[in-house]
């Protein structure tokens, strides 16, 4: 039984490989770096300066940096994530 589990597991390397192949296809390759805190505040107050969210500095940057603890990074995704989510519970659109 442990000789088949073996002969049928993935190689972590060729995992690696085919993961490299497909960017390689289809030449697309996303980051999502971490940042530091003023620059994660800065993409949030960005987002919500250009989408005209309704929330003042003290609380959006609270709530914000809250979210981004909960989810173990600060990034530009994770700022966008939030603001999605604050757009949700202010019934607002990001049109």
């Amino acid at each position: 039984m442990m000789e088949n589990e073996r002969s049928t597991a993935i190689n972590p390397h060729e995992a690696v490989e085919e993961k490299v192949s497909l960017s390689d296809r289809f030449g697309l390759w996303l980051g999502f770096h971490k940042c530091s805190q003023d620059e994660y505040l800065d993409m949030v107050r960005g987002y919500r300066d250009r989408y005209g969210l309704a929330i003042d500095d003290a609380q959006l940057q609270s709530e914000s940096l809250e979210w981004a603890t909960t989810r173990g990074s600060r990034s530009g995704r994770t700022a966008w994530q939030y603001i999605q989510d604050l757009a949700g519970r202010l019934g607002e659109g990001l049109d």
